[in-house]
């Protein structure tokens, strides 16, 4: 479920993941929803938007309980739903803020990362589990990795699947600030409304400014689109079958390198 609540007075719109049981995951039903609303939040005028989790994490990621991987159509998942997302969120014409906390995986991690802004809790959990799926990083990783913590950070992580926490997250230049767990989301609303009430021309200004110099080089979207490739060929690997039936099943992965 994605919730939307928009305050009229102080111009903040608050886009919220409601699937606490989940870790708020996503499926391509939930993206859908969630592109609806940020394109019902631009309508409305909103002048600050802020996105959210409910419960003990941010989102974990792409929700893969179910997923076959023999008839999963992984390129109609990424490059129909969660890129146009990314791309909402990227292009929504005024600040967007992200409070991340707990679990940050995945699509999760591609969402957070599209938000102008991000706060992050310091115990939030962070990094690419991919490694464990058989599968690579998406949802714009690698640029975003690359762009923010370097070519060899980004393959360590990449490739130990291991995990950060939101104050080594910061350190490394992956977000802007860590903040006290309990002082998360607090903290983040306080500043997405004031934005809100600031000089929005100008902000709007800055945000197409730092967009023209991330791209001058090859384009978060052609990175973006060179993952979904890549992702789509991997599914159809044994091991990609065996690393989604090991999470499926509680298990270790027996990966056979076919």
């Amino acid at each position: 479920m994605i919730d939307l609540n928009f305050d009229e007075q102080t111009g903040l719109a608050e886009v919220v993941l409601n699937a606490p049981k989940k870790l708020n995951a996503l499926d391509a039903d939930n993206l859908q929803d969630l592109l609806a609303k940020l394109e019902t939040a631009a309508a409305s005028g909103a002048k600050a938007l802020l996105l959210r989790g409910e419960g003990r994490g941010f989102c974990a990621g792409r929700d893969i309980a179910l997923v076959d991987p023999a008839t999963d159509d992984v390129s109609a998942y990424l490059d129909g739903h969660v890129t146009a997302v990314m791309r909402a969120l990227s292009e929504f014409p005024a600040p967007t803020f992200a409070a991340v906390h707990g679990a940050c995986l995945g699509v999760g991690l591609g969402l957070a990362l599209a938000c102008d802004v991000v706060y992050v809790a310091e115990s939030a959990k962070l990094g690419s589990p991919f490694a464990n799926l058989g599968a690579t990083l998406d949802s714009g990783g690698h640029w975003l990795f690359t762009e923010r913590l370097g070519p060899h950070r980004t393959l360590d992580l990449i490739y130990t699947a291991e995990f950060m926490n939101g104050r080594e997250a910061v350190e490394q230049g992956l977000f802007s600030r860590w903040v006290a767990d309990d002082e998360l989301l607090e903290f983040t609303r306080e500043r997405a409304i004031r934005v809100a009430g600031g000089a929005q021309l100008a902000f709007a200004a800055s945000k197409k400014l730092v967009h023209e110099i991330r791209d001058q080089r090859i384009g978060m979207w052609q990175s973006i689109a060179n993952e979904n490739t890549a992702q789509a060929e991997l599914c159809s690997s044994s091991d990609y079958a065996e690393g989604f039936a090991a999470f499926q099943q509680k298990r270790r992965p027996n990966f056979t390198g076919q």
